[in-house]
């Protein structure tokens, strides 16, 4: 069902298997009980390409590690840095080591996506066909395809035009972009977070874990440890359980964020993935009074992550309905940290469940003994 190779799927071992699923379409299900904390997931990304090149120079263009008080310089573009002399070796995309000195110095309109489409094409043959074989639903303006394929070409010498080079080749290459794309976040608590950088410094294309679908309450989250040096391949997808997946479940995680309202993740969905989410949680919320939607909509953002949590905690407003219509208080509880990343349980140790918690977004590790008592988790 695909052209590359499952990451550990050999063996009697393997947790997941590529299944096709009506409505759903290429699925990953988990091939055994799946422990609370268990890695399901390890990818090296196919590509890896920066997402703001103003910070070009805080970062390896290698490694993206942080850079040391004095970087190694590309001796090519002069322009990107590396963390040490093996990133140095190992170099960054040819066509965006060409083009880096004058998209930084130059003014050009969508350099995220120049950048992704020059790093692209710099990928061998069998690579950019990876990339080309993922799913997309995201479909441009021909007039706009063929302007940023314009600016795109006048960034190529001759002598670097890549076989595959065409249009019609960099129309279907951003459309992967946006729907493929993984950031690699940095901790929030960073002086480069104080410095106005978002909490992505690059993005990934993880050709299996682009399979993962979308779940409004996920089951498995995804973890970056972009930083830490002790690690062969820093910039790794590490995707963990939240909790006891059963056999044949189905992996997912949430592709918008978690506390977001009802109409507020459906509009996101259908914007940049082109579907309507039709999960349990989305199907009793699609039933509540209308009243009550509209009454949500109306919010502001943080009002209503406010109310979310009071809701999470047993002090919200009641609505005429069960408690078993709230999916997603029990996740708020458990799941989430006050920051608003993920908790999940550290991977299991000598097969038991770990009732520490690391969150996905900041980092910060706790205990919770609920986890490791529950009969349930083993």
């Amino acid at each position: 069902m695909s052209n590359f190779p499952f990451p550990n799927a050999n063996g009697p071992n393997a947790l997941l298997r590529l299944v096709q699923k009506p409505d759903r379409g290429r699925s990953l299900v988990a091939n055994r009980l799946i422990k609370p904390g268990e890695v399901v997931l390890v990818e090296t990304p196919l590509l890896v390409y920066p997402s703001n090149l103003r910070f070009q120079h805080l970062f390896c263009s290698r490694c993206f590690h942080q850079v040391p008080g004095e970087p190694l310089r590309c001796p090519t573009c002069k322009v990107a840095r590396f963390c040490s002399r093996q990133c140095l070796s190992l170099s960054h995309p040819r066509l965006l080591c060409h083009a880096l000195p004058s998209l930084i110095s130059g003014n050009v309109t969508s350099p995220d996506d120049l950048v992704f489409l020059l790093a692209a094409y710099s990928l061998p043959a069998t690579s950019l066909l990876q990339l080309l074989s993922l799913h997309s639903n995201s479909r441009f303006p021909d007039e706009s395809i063929q302007i940023l394929h314009s600016q795109l070409s006048s960034f190529i010498p001759p002598q670097m035009v890549p076989l595959n080079f065409s249009q019609e080749t960099t129309s279907s290459l951003i459309s992967k972009k946006k729907t493929n794309s993984l950031s690699l976040i940095t901790p929030m608590e960073t002086k480069f977070d104080r410095r106005g950088l978002s909490g992505s410094r690059a993005y990934g294309i993880y050709p299996w874990a682009s399979m993962i679908n979308h779940d409004c309450l996920p089951n498995v989250c995804r973890f970056d440890y972009v930083d830490d040096r002790d690690r062969e391949n820093n910039t790794d997808a590490i995707f963990r359980a939240f909790h006891q997946i059963k056999e044949g479940s189905e992996i997912c995680i949430s592709y918008v964020g978690v506390r977001r309202l009802y109409r507020d993740r459906q509009r996101s969905l259908m914007k940049d993935y082109g579907f309507k989410c039709k999960c349990d949680r989305c199907k009793i919320e699609s039933k509540w009074k209308e009243s009550q939607r509209k009454l949500e909509d109306e919010e502001e953002e943080e009002a209503g992550e406010e109310n979310e949590e009071r809701v999470a905690e047993g002090e919200g407003e009641e609505l005429d309905s069960d408690d078993e219509d709230f999916p997603h208080a029990y996740f708020y509880e458990r799941y989430m940290c006050d920051c608003g990343g993920h908790l999940a349980p550290l991977p299991p140790s000598d097969g038991s469940v770990s009732d520490m918690m690391e969150c996905s977004c900041c980092g910060d590790v706790g205990i919770d003994t609920s986890i490791s008592e529950d009969p349930n988790n083993f």
